[in-house]
């Protein structure tokens, strides 16, 4: 059971309201963790900023990479909502996520990601330095930024014990 509630609609702030409008409009629906983030708008405003570095993060990697990166960090995090949301792109995607045929770069981010939930104190020298050899200094800071914010966005939902959505539950994984 969620830890905080999901607030209804009709209680939310004026502002509140807006930002709900505006993920149905955009997403054509609001996430169980997007609902319980508007009891506080700010943290919400903070944390819907992912839509923005994930969209950099493409340009970089591309949207196949991103994906598994965003699923490594999740998983490694024990996130059961962000795992099975990537778990469910992947898998829309025609890809068995417990399967993946990674090339060099997606290895690479998956290994970084889980090092960044790992080790977060310090990323080992011999992957930061692989990290060096295909990323530039840029390119390194806004990886890292993203498993940042994958690492938030993780927080919520294990923390607070926030709902599985419904449409996610069929992509959970099997154990």
């Amino acid at each position: 059971m969620a830890r905080i509630t999901i607030p209804e609609y009709e209680s939310l702030s004026a502002e509140a309201k807006r930002e709900y409008d505006g993920q149905i409009k955009k997403h054509g629906r609001i996430t169980n963790m997007k609902k319980t983030l508007l009891h506080s708008v700010p943290s919400f405003k903070v944390l819907m900023e992912w839509y923005p570095l994930r969209d950099e993060v493409v340009k970089v990697v591309g949207e196949f990479s991103l994906n598994v990166y965003a699923y490594a960090v999740s998983h490694a995090n024990q996130c059961l909502i962000c795992s099975t949301f990537f778990r469910k792109i992947l898998k829309d995607g025609g890809v068995n996520p417990d399967e993946l045929s990674l090339d060099e770069t997606s290895e690479l981010l998956a290994e970084y990601g889980a090092a960044c939930v790992a080790q977060p104190v310090k990323v080992s020298d011999e992957l930061f330095a692989r990290m060096r050899a295909r990323f530039s200094e840029a390119e390194i800071v806004l990886l890292t930024a993203f498993a940042g914010m994958m690492i938030a966005t993780n927080l919520i939902n294990n923390a607070l014990e926030v709902k599985l959505d419904e449409y996610l539950v069929t992509y959970t994984e099997k154990k």
